[in-house]
């Protein structure tokens, strides 16, 4: 149960705000949706961010993915976890990948059979950034040696978005 009531799922005001949201995510308002539209500034800007996060980056979607799957379990967003561990397995991830980062993100950006180089600096930059904020040099130049700049400003702007993400989930209670 979220602590805060979600708004009802036929809302239609503001209807420039609800009908953005409505057209990105296909028609439905999801529970953050519904959540999100207690304030309608805050739902327009955040479906605008978010939209650019999701439909216009050109770092692998994979990635994306692998890093958002990552901050959902070091923050314990259940909710985000479900909504992004299906799109990771649609881009290439697998099962025994996810797995490993739900068992321990740390191990997993150590396992070198699990997982290729990129994947594994992915890892490594997210949980550092998720966890201290502050990313170590060697684990940014391990990254910034794999990808190019309009990729790692993306990865980096989508680890950071979904932090955001998980914490406004985890504070709102929404859980599913």
């Amino acid at each position: 149960m979220p602590r805060i009531p979600y708004q009802p799922a036929d809302l239609a005001e503001p209807a420039e705000v609800v009908d953005a949201i409505r057209r990105r995510r296909g028609g439905e308002l999801m529970e953050l949706d519904r959540m999100l539209l207690h304030s309608a500034p805050l739902a327009a800007g955040w479906n605008t961010m978010m939209g650019s996060v999701r439909n216009e980056f050109i770092v692998a979607k994979r990635l994306r993915e692998l890093a958002m799957c990552t901050v959902a379990v070091i923050n314990d967003a259940s909710y985000e976890l479900a909504a992004h561990a299906p799109i990771y397995l649609a881009e290439g991830g697998t099962q025994a990948q996810l797995d490993a980062i739900a068992a321990d993100p740390d191990a997993a950006a150590a396992d070198r059979a699990l997982f290729e180089p990129l994947d594994a600096a992915t890892i490594a930059l997210t949980i550092e950034m998720t966890r201290n904020v502050k990313v170590e040099d060697a684990t940014f130049a391990r990254i910034e040696a794999l990808l190019g700049r309009r990729e790692l400003v993306e990865l980096i702007a989508t680890i950071a978005a979904y932090n955001m993400v998980s914490r406004f989930l985890v504070a709102t209670g929404i859980t599913h």
